[in-house]
């Protein structure tokens, strides 16, 4: 069933420039998309009207049967958590816990559900042992998943991920990919914007291609990091085992070192 739905949906800013013309999209419950391409094709804009941090100037965004023109950007976070790039646009607390706690407090929730709210998505974001610890003394990377466990501390049923992998180690990468999956799991959607081709090809089916404020590929990851002809237009290259295959190549699509290294070994047989 579909929860979240761009219907047509076009953005100009104050100063007339357009962002985003005239795009569609649609996300049920449960599922997780990565939305890709280059600075200015229009990803950042279309995410922040997902949440109601920017209305369209043209078409639809419709939550959960809302649309967003009709309600206001704090009734629409209940429903749709955006954690910011730079986790310091975000923080503003002195301590971790009194961070996460911020915005189930400001739902009017519990102070049980708030608790159990709070340590639940510090553990899923991997920030348990820093509960105590001023967030600006943690590392950036420690930081970005300070916020991430804010958002999830406020269940909404959307979570949107602007550029999770930026400045993050292989153990953290692998927090984020596990998040993901628990997410998915309990039903939460995951939506995020990223120039990682590698972190998208480990972790994402689905593939939404922007280039010139418009979606130009919605698709299985295989088939958008195959089709050179998009990639070409959305200025984007293959992630590096979908290039060592194609250079060599062996193999129909391949994404993953699994199967690069499948392929090789029948080769040499």
């Amino acid at each position: 069933m579909t929860y979240l739905s761009l219907k047509d949906v076009s953005f100009s800013y104050p100063n007339g420039f357009q962002a985003v013309q005239h795009v569609n999209m649609s996300f049920d419950k449960g599922e997780s998309a990565a939305i890709i391409g280059q600075n200015g094709a229009g990803k950042t804009t279309t995410v922040k009207m997902m949440n109601g941090l920017l209305k369209p100037t043209e078409g639809s965004v419709i939550v959960d049967g809302w649309d967003t023109k009709d309600y206001s950007t704090a009734q629409i976070s209940r429903k749709v958590g955006y954690v910011f790039q730079n986790p310091d646009d975000q923080i503003f607390h002195n301590d971790v816990y009194s961070e996460i706690e911020f915005g189930p407090k400001k739902l009017g929730l519990s102070e049980e559900v708030v608790k159990a709210n709070v340590l639940k998505s510090a553990e899923i974001a991997g920030v348990t042992d820093f509960l105590k610890e001023n967030p600006y003394n943690l590392p950036y990377s420690m930081r970005k998943f300070v916020t991430i466990a804010s958002v999830l501390a406020m269940d909404s049923n959307v979570i949107i991920l602007d550029e999770p992998t930026a400045g993050q180690d292989p153990g953290s990468l692998e927090i984020i990919s596990n998040m993901i999956k628990t997410l998915n799991n309990e039903g939460k959607t995951v939506i995020t914007i990223t120039h990682d081709m590698e972190f998208v090809a480990n972790n994402f089916e689905r593939v939404i291609v922007m280039a010139n404020c418009q979606v130009i590929a919605d698709r299985n990851k295989r088939d958008v990091f195959w089709d050179f002809d998009i990639l070409e237009k959305a200025l984007l290259k293959q992630p590096h085992m979908s290039k060592i295959a194609n250079a060599l190549q062996i193999g129909d699509k391949i994404i993953s070192r699994a199967e690069l290294i499948k392929e090789i070994k029948k080769v040499q047989k």
